[in-house]
């Protein structure tokens, strides 16, 4: 009985002693597994990877890789992870990945958004969870006005700077009478509005107006009604596809002869241009960042693109390209200690540097950017056009009003 017994509690203990071992194990494991956790910092990026957009969120990808993959995807002895989710270029999808990657992914930091539908849907849900945003693209004027958060800062561009800063330009170099012709959409009627406050402000007249649906592809009766205006010039804003053909059928039916054609700078951008043809050569347009910035650091920054994608980057490559660094500066100013939200933020308000774009900086009151306006001109050599800066408009101020 004695053995027995002697057995029975050897036995025991040795089971004990393994469930003992499994128990700290796993909570070793668990500890490993929360000591990784604490070592990397979580970014998340909303943006459209299908759908209408999905070059505009690629590049805009690929330029934030580009600037993590040149620190290593570390910063104050921590890994980076960027987490992406695709907003489908869709409001309600990109509130559910914004929830998803703030509820199970547990991100430190969120930027992107190209469409200012999907910021706005957003905001209420970043705000009332204090999580810090960096809008990277979107430009509603809202955003950093009637919409702003203490936990949203815009690095991008606004509708107003983007209209702004032709108004006078056009006025001095055009002529005294404007026609405008614009997407009809939020945006598009925010460019617009901004160049025509601008515009008139300086002296000149607006003497028609045309807003043509979003991706039309006839605009022989807006052009019909522009060619019989009188005026020196036509302001235009419209991207993408409807960019392309804008442009090209601006001189099939005649316009170009007899009016000068200018914009925002997604007129002629560096995706359209090869598309678009001969008929870009002349136009004028307005845009924080191009390609043939002659600064050391932007031709840098477009080697380096190039080199790593094999094409030329875009306004939106810049856009990510910059984000990231903003990002990385700002968790670099902590430490690494990026669990309170306000210091984050604080940071982050405070982040300088030298862009591509040129001089980067905050505007403390309205969160948004402070930055050069360029006006290029659209220049053909040979078969192919380029662009050429002619001008800068220094450090842009949204008003924020």
């Amino acid at each position: 009985m004695k053995m027995a017994a002697f057995l029975f509690g050897l036995t025991f203990l040795i089971i004990l002693s393994s469930c003992g071992g499994s128990a700290l194990q796993s909570e070793q494991s668990g500890q490993d597994s929360n000591d990784e956790e604490e070592e990397s910092i979580k970014i998340g990026a909303i943006l459209p990877y299908s759908g209408v957009y999905t070059t505009l969120g690629k590049d805009l990808s690929d330029g934030m890789k580009l600037y993590f993959e040149s620190v290593d995807w570390q910063v104050a002895g921590k890994e980076i992870e960027l987490l992406e989710e695709d907003t489908e270029a869709d409001p309600q999808a990109a509130l559910r990945r914004t929830r998803k990657l703030m509820d199970q992914d547990n991100i430190d930091i969120l930027t992107g958004a190209v469409s200012t539908a999907v910021a706005y849907a957003i905001r209420d849900e970043v705000d009332s969870n204090q999580l810090p945003y960096l809008v990277s693209h979107a430009g509603g004027n809202d955003l950093t006005r009637g919409e702003r958060s203490d936990y949203i800062w815009r690095s991008s561009f606004s509708s107003w700077q983007i209209g702004n800063a032709m108004g006078q330009w056009a006025y001095d170099n055009v002529g005294e009478q404007m026609y405008v012709a614009a997407a009809d959409y939020a945006f598009g009627q925010e460019v617009s509005a901004a160049f025509i406050e601008a515009y008139t402000e300086a002296g000149g007249k607006i003497v028609g107006e045309v807003y043509p649906p979003l991706e039309n592809n006839d605009y022989a009766s807006y052009l019909t009604t522009i060619r019989d205006a009188e005026a020196d010039g036509v302001y235009a804003f419209f991207a993408g596809s409807d960019a392309v053909r804008f442009v090209q059928q601006f001189e099939e039916y005649g316009l170009k002869e007899d009016f000068e054609l200018l914009g925002s700078g997604w007129l002629v951008s560096e995706d359209l241009r090869e598309s678009i043809g001969s008929a870009a050569e002349g136009v004028h347009a307005a845009s924080f960042w191009d390609y043939n910035l002659e600064s050391e650091i932007n031709q840098n920054f477009a080697s380096d693109y190039e080199a790593a994608y094999d094409r030329r980057p875009t306004l939106e490559s810049l856009e990510g390209y910059d984000a990231a660094r903003i990002i990385v500066e700002t968790i670099k100013e902590l430490d690494g200690e990026v669990e309170d939200s306000d210091q984050v933020i604080e940071a982050m308000a405070n982040v300088e540097f030298e862009s591509p774009r040129g001089s980067f900086e905050f505007d403390q009151d309205t969160h948004h950017v402070i930055q050069n306006m360029y006006i290029t001109e659209t220049k053909l050599e040979g078969d192919q056009t380029d662009n050429e800066v002619i001008e800068t408009i220094e450090l842009v101020k949204d008003p924020g009003e």
